[in-house]
């Protein structure tokens, strides 16, 4: 990006632009001279070991954690917490089986999460919420767990009415930290399968942070990989192999590709991935 401005250049074709950003905490810098622009419906992966900032990378784009330099951008706008723009799935955790929300009640927060508890809302602004609620669990395949009770839902069944819930607002930008963690194979494959058609269908702009890569690299645009204050950007072709890897992690990495699957070979145990 150079040293351009942030008034000179033009944002509009771009829902994520970070310029020259750093995040560091202390003498700690966990990413620097990070420049990555994401245009609408583009899908990125962000992959690396724990503790490379990835999962902080998804908070500064939140507006919940200032940089420590340089600048980033959501649709052409500086960071802010809450914004609507944004939809956002959490880590994956198992929930109580006493909890009595169904799941359209879990994909209603998505839409008046902060007005839960509020003023009745009037009939007009209603059916437009169920409308909104509706279309999420469309979105998700989910229609027949509208009225089933989160508790009892299994793990994919739970996840893909989290996703539900981040898009029942509509947002140009959808966020999703380990959507895969904990789930079977065939329901981590029906999850990244989701959150592709999204993309595809509206043209929302989707970044995952996942440990899980083979489920997920079929359907990614580019690859962001960030180990120990370096970090890779490119296509899967370009960053999933021997030699990037080797040279990010500072030691011997070997990347087999077996049909559709990628292994990794001689990762430290505290990185290893699927």
């Amino acid at each position: 990006m150079g040293h351009q401005t942030v008034e000179a250049v033009d944002h509009r074709a771009h829902i994520v632009w970070l310029s020259r950003a750093r995040l560091a905490f202390g003498d700690r810098v966990l990413w620097d001279h990070l420049d990555l622009t994401v245009s609408p419906s583009e899908f990125i992966a962000v992959l690396g070991p724990n503790g490379t900032g990835k999962t902080s990378l998804l908070k500064v784009l939140l507006g919940q954690l200032p940089l420590s330099g340089g600048v980033a951008l959501v649709g052409g706008q500086r960071v802010r917490s809450g914004s609507a723009h944004i939809g956002y799935v959490p880590q994956h955790r198992p929930l109580d089986r006493d909890v009595m929300l169904r799941g359209r009640d879990l994909v209603r927060l998505g839409v008046d999460g902060q007005r839960w508890g509020a003023m009745p809302l009037r009939s007009g602004e209603r059916a437009r919420r169920r409308e909104a609620v509706q279309r999420a669990l469309e979105q998700v395949n989910g229609q027949q767990l509208a009225d089933v009770r989160v508790g009892v839902m299994s793990g994919g069944e739970l996840q893909r009415m989290r996703i539900a819930q981040a898009l029942a607002a509509d947002p140009m930008l959808l966020l999703c930290d380990e959507p895969l963690l904990t789930l079977d194979p065939g329901n981590a494959a029906l999850v990244s399968a989701l959150l592709d058609r999204r993309r595809r269908d509206t043209d929302t702009a989707v970044i995952v942070v996942t440990h899980e890569i083979n489920a997920i690299l079929p359907y990614v645009d580019r690859v962001l990989y960030l180990v120990d204050g370096r970090f890779q950007i490119g296509t899967v072709e370009q960053v999933m192999t021997s030699e990037t890897l080797s040279a990010l992690y500072g030691t011997d990495i070997q990347v087999v590709k077996v049909k559709d699957r990628y292994v990794v070979v001689g990762e430290p145990p505290w990185s290893a991935h699927e």
